[in-house]
């Protein structure tokens, strides 16, 4: 399959292997970079954890996503899935994206 055929499904997670995807971050850090390197091309998934080891969060790529809506350049994304096992969490990362039209949907962890 031609690399621009096939689909960009990325992940944001510290635990999970999500063998679906075609790049994985395992920090809010190298997350934010990963959305970067890829923000002017259609992302087909976007899978994203909410807590993330210790202290850290799915919050800054949260944030990222929000000011790239508000600056009217949202990314551009087929689905995003909020996976968490952070029931609160994911709520509010739903919320959030919703808030700026991205389609996002809770998946199950």
């Amino acid at each position: 399959m031609n690399e621009s055929a096939r689909p960009v499904i990325l992940g944001v997670d510290d635990l999970r292997p999500l063998p679906r995807a075609t790049r994985v971050a395992r920090t809010s850090r190298d997350g934010v970079l990963l959305l970067r390197e890829h923000r002017d091309r259609v992302i087909d998934e976007l899978w994203l954890d909410h807590d993330l080891g210790g202290e850290d969060s799915i919050m800054p790529v949260v944030t990222l996503l929000e000011e790239a809506a508000f600056d009217g350049r949202p990314f551009r994304i087929g689905m995003i899935y909020v996976h968490s096992a952070n029931p609160a969490g994911a709520e509010t990362v739903v919320r959030a994206l919703r808030r700026w039209h991205y389609p996002v949907r809770r998946a199950t962890a």
